[in-house]
């Protein structure tokens, strides 16, 4: 059998044994530790960990030795093929940027997601979505359709078992619901300014307020609006020579590069959640 690459994550209340109990699991396939990352929050009291392991056997194998020590801990684990493009699907409106850089890197193979769908509340994208080769739905969202179009998410979650949703400037807001259903694996990203400005215009309102500082957070959605663990922040310094547009494409800039690595993180499984807040193997 060809060699396996695969990758451990693991959390449990912090005790002694736990790194033991999981290079034992480990040893019992034959298998061989290349990078093993670990942190106790001294906030929760739990114990996170990643491993990255070589092997022989298949990666089934490894999962019951991984899980006999979840069941024996209380821990939650979760195993993967290294590597693996994840399951992914897009949720748009009418800004490109953040698309195409997902899309882009996707093709050139260096980020790691198989993207299922791209799904637009407005048809402005389905080119760009067609130039990268990616399926591309479009349903109008009014007042009396919000709830059939996140039925619509629902489904395609369920059928290509999606792992990871992507909200790249999606210009709507969750249901709870639907908030609840994609629990952990739906990330989004919107621009953070020193103040914060919200509503429409932000990068005119920045100007007007002679911000120093743009910048971009991608965080997991939840039903507070905004406020779900925060994955990655990025910021940049401008002065009062950058007029409106300028401060808008600066920050779509920020807003892509900031996105891309938060969904890398994702896809190489990195991120563990601590509560409200994100653990971050790096």
């Amino acid at each position: 059998m060809a060699e396996c690459h695969s990758v451990i994550t693991f959390s449990c209340v912090d005790r002694p044994g736990i790194v033991h109990a999981l290079t034992g699991a480990v040893m019992n396939v034959r298998g061989n530790i290349t990078e093993l990352q670990q942190y106790t929050s001294p906030d929760t009291g739990c114990f996170f960990t990643r491993i990255q392991v070589e092997h022989d056997t298949p990666l089934e194998e490894l999962a019951v030795e991984v899980e006999a020590v979840a069941r024996r801990l209380g821990g939650t684990p979760t195993i993967n093929e290294l590597g693996r493009p994840v399951r992914t699907v897009v949720l748009v409106s009418q800004a490109s940027h953040t698309l195409a850089a997902l899309l882009a890197r996707r093709c050139a193979g260096t980020l790691p997601i198989d993207v299922k769908l791209v799904l637009g509340n407005h048809e402005e994208l389905a080119p760009l979505a067609e130039f990268y080769r990616a399926p591309f739905e479009h349903h109008v969202i009014f007042p009396d359709t919000k709830a059939v179009v996140e039925q619509r998410i629902r489904e395609v979650v369920d059928e290509h078992g999606i792992e990871l949703v992507v909200l790249a400037r999606y210009m709507q807001i969750l249901s709870p619901e639907l908030c609840e259903f994609l629990a952990g694996k739906a990330i989004n990203i919107h621009h953070s300014f020193l103040p914060g400005f919200k509503g429409a215009n932000p990068y005119r309102q920045a100007h007007a307020r002679g911000v120093k500082l743009i910048g971009a957070t991608a965080h997991f959605v939840t039903s507070d609006l905004d406020e779900g663990p925060i994955i990655a922040q990025s910021v940049l310094p401008v002065d009062h020579s950058k007029d409106p547009g300028e401060l808008r494409e600066l920050g779509r800039d920020i807003e892509s590069t900031t996105l891309l690595y938060a969904v890398r993180l994702f896809a190489e499984h990195r991120i563990l959640l601590d509560g409200i807040r994100t653990v971050i193997f790096e």
